[in-house]
């Protein structure tokens, strides 16, 4: 009962790290880091995503004897999910240290001042795909 509703809580979550991913990198070109990210990536986080978390309440809120509902969808759905995180963990890439003589110094901008925000997302996602993946292997959803 606990593990459900712990998946419950965790999706609305992990919606919301595919969304403010995508608002905080879509802009100018200017995000926080040290590194620039390609384009492509953050379109992949984001549509992977997306289609992650249709797939997965899609999975959660109909029947298991129902297409919609069946494990075939909770599989694609965790595949996606996990797709998603590691795109993710990807992106905090753009964090690491830049080494060289013309290494740029950490870029901010108005969300937070360093990583943190970040890592919370992105690393509490992983931790939220494992909570998925385990409910899922255990049928406790």
């Amino acid at each position: 009962m606990f593990l459900e509703v712990l998946v419950y809580v965790l999706t609305p979550l992990a919606a919301v790290v595919v969304v403010l991913t995508r608002l905080r990198l879509s802009g100018d070109g200017s995000a926080a880091g040290r590194l620039q990210i390609s384009h492509r990536l953050l379109l992949v986080h984001t549509v992977v995503g997306a289609l992650a978390l249709v797939l997965w309440v899609l999975f959660l809120v109909f029947p298991p004897d129902n297409p919609l509902g069946g494990s075939a969808v909770g599989i694609v759905a965790i595949g996606l999910w996990w797709v998603t995180t590691i795109v993710g963990l990807l992106v905090l890439a753009r964090w690491l240290p830049a080494r060289g003589k013309h290494a740029e110094p950490a870029a901010t901008d108005s969300w937070a001042q360093g990583p943190w925000l970040s890592m919370l997302a992105h690393i509490g996602l992983l931790v939220g795909v494992l909570v998925f993946t385990y409910a899922y292997l255990t049928s406790a959803v």
